[in-house]
């Protein structure tokens, strides 16, 4: 069976009033969201990825030692990649549960080191890419960053939080202030909840 494009959690005017416009979120979940859909579904037509999950075609098209990955892989990843995303963000205010607080304060030190370090993975990702925090096999969080599509599945590693940092992300409405733009994901759009339900 095809994938398709998954429905905005929330209406596309939702997370203007906190710094991520209807603009980009139909630029970003109609056009862009939908052409890794649609270009993946073409590509795995007829080879042995049909029928598999994304998880699967993730993990089996990744090749560790490429300097670029393949079109099924890129597409895929990049599927899985923003349906994670529109969920780990949120309209409402979101208070950080307990045991998020608590993890994050055991790995960095702080919840505000946490931040910092995941903002400087984000602006120090060259060109296009994700940053990460993520529960290794042994169970303790991490920050990473990773080029183009990869992400942590690729790594045996559960994707707590992710921000998109290709510029399509954030150009219509920060322009080329990466940092700007990680900085209001961090504090404005996060739902922290839903990065607490990954744990």
């Amino acid at each position: 069976m095809a994938f398709e494009l998954p429905d905005l959690p929330y209406a596309h005017d939702a997370l203007a009033d906190k710094g991520m416009s209807a603009e980009t979120l139909e630029y970003h979940h109609d056009l862009h969201h939908k052409a890794y859909v649609d270009n993946g579904n073409k590509l795995i037509a007829g080879t042995e990825w049909e029928g598999k999950s994304m998880e699967e075609i993730i993990t089996g098209t990744y090749n560790a030692g490429a300097v670029a990955q393949n079109g099924i892989f890129n597409n895929i990843s990049q599927l899985w990649n923003h349906n994670q995303f529109w969920e780990m963000m949120g309209p409402g205010a979101s208070a950080m549960p307990g045991e998020l607080e608590k993890a994050l304060v055991e790995s960095f030190g702080s919840v505000d080191e946490f931040k910092s370090q995941f903002a400087a993975a984000g602006a120090g990702q060259f060109g296009s890419g994700w940053c990460w925090l993520v529960k290794n096999a042994d169970g303790s969080l991490a920050v990473t960053k990773t080029e183009n599509g990869v992400n942590p599945l690729c790594f045996g590693q559960t994707a707590l939080l992710g921000c998109d940092v290709w510029e399509h992300s954030y150009y219509i409405d920060f322009r080329n202030k990466r940092p700007a733009y990680l900085d209001n994901f961090l504090n404005n759009l996060v739902n922290w909840e839903n990065v607490a339900s990954r744990m």
